[in-house]
């Protein structure tokens, strides 16, 4: 799934964030309402990882989301 529709469906996407970053609070991914920059930059916060290393989770967790387009 691209970020475009991450960030177009984050009402229902940010349950599933929360269970990949559990430190991250409600208010949190409310507040980051499905903008990649500062998801990473939260996840950077409250993991203590690189900025490289929260860009690499979110990118697997990216590619894990099911695109549900139907396949032509």
């Amino acid at each position: 799934m691209n970020w475009e529709r991450i960030e177009g469906n984050w009402k229902q996407l940010k349950g599933q964030a929360k269970e990949q970053w559990g430190k991250l609070t409600d208010d949190q991914l409310t507040e980051i309402a499905g903008k990649r920059e500062q998801l990473a930059g939260k996840i950077q916060e409250s993991y203590g990882i690189t900025k490289e290393e929260a860009e690499k989770q979110l990118d697997a967790w990216q590619k894990s989301r099911k695109d549900d387009r139907p396949a032509l």
